[in-house]
């Protein structure tokens, strides 16, 4: 995604701040997305990337802040991409306007380009209609009849929720096992953006990776959506110089 400056007037930027719903945040640095995200895992999200240059984003801004009054219960975050490279870049975003939909470390859906009629069919499908948004249904939670052709599905659209995923015990800043301590380290270590699934969260994912990347063992690694390896071939990789290639190609 190529950086171009903005040429819109600070005021106009200032303006979109000053009538934003409490729900409707503007990300300001990795940290505070980061925490924002982590506060409710079954909350329902959506992760806006704009730039205030590309005129697609001007529609999209209007219905992302439609979408954010609509339900109050949403959680709504305004990346702007190229302030944000990092976040940018955990999630691949190339281009704008897009927007994720993600619960806990779920990917729910994933809308490029300015289609505000998906958008707004993907938030219906996980929060209701807007009628219905005022009574506070919680959302929809994995069906406990999964079939194996949705669970499949569900965990590679886990292994797709960033450009590196870590499968670990815990989370990143109270992991639950020693080795997932050391796998945080490791990506923190060589300032690897990653997002995280915690596998005792859900043991219909934990026992069904183990048997998709034939695997045993936790954490493990996602790099662009397909499994690389344990910690112990992450170690390997980081000590024979094959690391950066994997990880940040």
């Amino acid at each position: 995604m190529s950086v171009i400056p903005s040429d819109k007037p600070s005021h106009q930027r200032d303006s979109i701040e000053m009538s934003t719903p409490e729900n409707l945040v503007n990300v300001s640095s990795t940290p505070q997305f980061q925490e924002l995200l982590s506060k409710d895992l079954k909350r329902i999200s959506l992760i806006y990337f704009f730039a205030p240059w590309a005129a697609p984003c001007e529609q999209m801004d209007q219905v992302v802040e439609g979408l954010a009054k609509a339900y109050p219960k949403l959680l709504t975050l305004r990346v702007e991409a190229e302030e944000q490279a990092d976040i940018s870049e955990s999630f691949d975003i190339n281009s704008v306007p897009a927007c994720l939909v993600i619960q806990g470390h779920a990917l729910l859906g994933r809308i490029e380009g300015g289609d505000a009629t998906q958008l707004t069919k993907t938030i219906e499908k996980y929060l209701g209609s807007k009628s219905q948004s005022a009574t506070s249904q919680p959302p929809v939670p994995p069906p406990s009849s999964e079939t194996e052709e949705q669970l499949q599905a569900r965990m590679h659209n886990i292994m797709k929720q960033s450009k590196v995923v870590l499968f670990m015990k815990g989370e990143p800043d109270t992991p639950r096992c020693g080795f997932s301590r050391t796998a945080v380290a490791l990506l923190r270590e060589k300032n690897v953006a990653f997002s995280h699934f915690d596998i005792l969260s859900d043991q219909t994912v934990r026992q069904g990776l183990k048997k998709l990347n034939d695997w045993p063992t936790y954490p493990q690694f996602i790099v662009n959506g397909e499994f690389v390896g344990g910690l112990d071939v992450v170690k390997e990789m980081k000590e024979s110089g094959e690391f950066d290639d994997v990880f940040f190609v």
